[in-house]
């Protein structure tokens, strides 16, 4: 059902056995990819953007999870998006990045904000050799596609923000290790990933869904992995939203406490579910008053649902089509601040997989010169987010 390790190693791979001075450098290969990548990026911000780059990696949302990880979520109150003050705002970000945040500062003795920028990097080489391993044991993988799906990721349109204080990149961290858990039938590493997914960002629920579904197709063969699986990958999730919903509501019942987090995100930023009606008022208003962003975004939001139509086509295991296609159906069918669906998009990072597949069968210079185009957008493209563009990303 699922491609596994062992079947990936009785195929042929003749990247899979260098020989001289590259064998040495073989195991940093995912980690000097994508931090070399994200360097260049960075770079280009810093030569490019207004004024400090440090500033312009907390910015936003950097800033209230730095507030949270020095002060909690007790934070005085701030306007809704109706106006009103509202002392539980803060509790729509989630955990999980903060909490780590404070727990490293205070046992190494830095800083908040440079642990903010360091914790995304190191998760993001996490991320890395995960997306490497992944890039080879999916059906038709090899290392070199396991290499170019760790470009195609850093070089992703918004990649930016894996440099930034936000928890994307801690996230995806989590999330391609519990979906090469689900591959390789490992359901323990697929279920205790996930869990602590569900407490980075509500994107887990995308994950969630994808192992809770593999867990239960596997449950009447191997009965005792998946069902752990299935146990852990919600705890996460359900308990961060119980939690919420216990502290904004005590005397709520169970599912109107799970559902309180989704008004703080209504009441906060005027982000509901709304079946992708947001989504096609601005994609027609982009036709006529266009700019850059706008047309950078429409052309994000369009290419991942080019990807989504190959992933089906190409027939990718149905897990990770399952994942990403949540991914972007999360993004798109809800309403907010439009400009943030690139960013939004960034974790469903399963659909570049037939990419890097096709790349891999390409000739080396045709791959490297394509990932070299696509990450000078893509550095370009943050830059401009951050510093030329003035509302929140």
């Amino acid at each position: 059902m699922f491609t596994t390790e062992r079947q990936v190693s009785l195929r042929p791979d003749p990247d899979l056995s260098p020989s001289g001075p590259a064998a040495r450098w073989q195991p940093a290969v995912p980690a000097l990819i994508y931090l070399g990548i994200r360097a260049f990026g960075v770079l280009v911000l810093a030569v490019l953007g207004n004024g400090s780059p440090v500033d312009r990696l907390t910015a936003w949302d950097g800033r209230w999870y730095l507030e949270i990880a020095a002060s909690g979520y007790d934070l005085p109150p701030v306007p809704d998006a109706e106006g009103y003050l509202n002392p539980f705002t803060p509790r729509a970000f989630f955990p999980g990045f903060p909490v780590v945040i404070r727990w490293i500062s205070g046992a190494c003795g830095l800083s908040q904000t440079t642990v903010a920028i360091l914790v995304p990097a190191v998760a993001g080489v996490v991320a890395a050799y995960g997306l490497a391993r992944l890039g080879r044991i999916v059906r038709g993988g090899s290392r070199r596609a396991g290499y170019l799906l760790v470009a195609l990721f850093a070089a992703a349109p918004m990649g930016v923000v894996l440099s930034m204080a936000y928890t994307e990149a801690l996230f995806c961290a989590l999330a391609v290790w519990a979906l090469i858990g689900v591959l390789e039938r490992r359901w323990h590493l697929a279920g205790i990933c996930c869990a602590f997914a569900g407490l980075v960002r509500s994107s887990a629920l995308a994950l969630v869904l994808a192992v809770a579904l593999a867990a239960l197709v596997s449950l009447p063969r191997e009965r005792r992995g998946p069902a752990v699986a299935l146990l852990l990958a919600p705890l996460g999730l359900v308990g961060y939203l119980w939690w919420t919903g216990l502290r904004v509501h005590p005397e709520a019942g169970f599912a109107e406490r799970l559902g309180t987090w989704s008004d703080l995100e209504r009441q906060g930023w005027s982000t509901r579910f709304d079946g992708g009606v947001a989504t096609t008022r601005f994609l027609w208003q982009s036709l006529t008053s266009p700019d850059a962003m706008t047309v950078l975004t429409v052309a994000v939001l369009l290419g991942y649902l080019v990807l989504l139509a190959v992933a089906l086509s190409r027939r990718l295991e149905w897990p990770l089509v399952t994942y990403g296609g949540a991914i972007v159906v999360m993004a798109l069918a809800s309403s907010g601040l439009m400009h943030s669906k690139p960013r939004l998009l960034l974790p469903a990072f399963t659909l570049l997989v037939p990419v890097a597949l096709g790349l891999a069968n390409r000739r080396r210079s045709s791959a490297v010169w394509t990932v070299a185009g696509v990450a000078a957008v893509s550095a370009w493209f943050g830059a401009y987010a951050l510093s030329v563009w003035k509302y929140a990303i």
